[in-house]
């Protein structure tokens, strides 16, 4: 189970500053335009469907000016409980994304045929780091080692 967390680290580490990103945007530019124009349509005691739709599209088109509006109408508490529905809902999508680019089995994007088998030169005691028969990048087969040194190698060579 750790592989599947580190490979999924692994894969979306780049992606964690983009969706904190996206969410300050939705959060600014979606979240306090609706937030305040919910506000400013309910102030009567019920929901005015038409004052809402004319304020969400003036709010919408300049949404900065709206942030300060929240503070100035007291609608500071709509815009909390919004924001947190909303972040609520952005967080199960990302865990959605996230639990899904976890690798499947352990040897998930591990190069066929490198030298990945092996941790901390272990390969070295058999083979040699500088010269002989090539296996994979920085590991030789020694022609001077006592004993077999027959070699099966399944795939192709490529030359570029």
């Amino acid at each position: 189970m750790n592989y599947k967390l580190e490979g999924a680290i692994r894969r979306n580490r780049k992606y964690f500053v983009i969706y904190a990103i996206l969410w300050v945007v939705i959060a600014i530019l979606l979240v306090s335009p609706f937030s305040y124009s919910a506000h400013v349509a309910g102030l009567d005691g019920k929901f005015d469907l038409t004052i809402f739709l004319e304020t969400f599209g003036t709010s919408i088109i300049n949404p900065f000016g709206t942030f300060g509006n929240l503070f100035s109408s007291g609608a500071i508490g709509d815009y909390i409980s919004t924001l947190l529905v909303v972040t609520i809902f952005y967080t199960v999508f990302f865990f959605i994304g996230f639990v899904r680019s976890a690798p499947k089995n352990e040897y998930t994007d591990i190069e066929h045929g490198s030298s990945d088998w092996s941790q901390r030169g272990e390969q070295y005691t058999i083979l040699s780091k500088n010269k002989g028969i090539i296996l994979a990048e920085d590991n030789y087969l020694p022609l001077d080692k006592r004993g077999n040194i027959n070699v099966l190698v399944v795939g192709r060579f490529r030359f570029w």
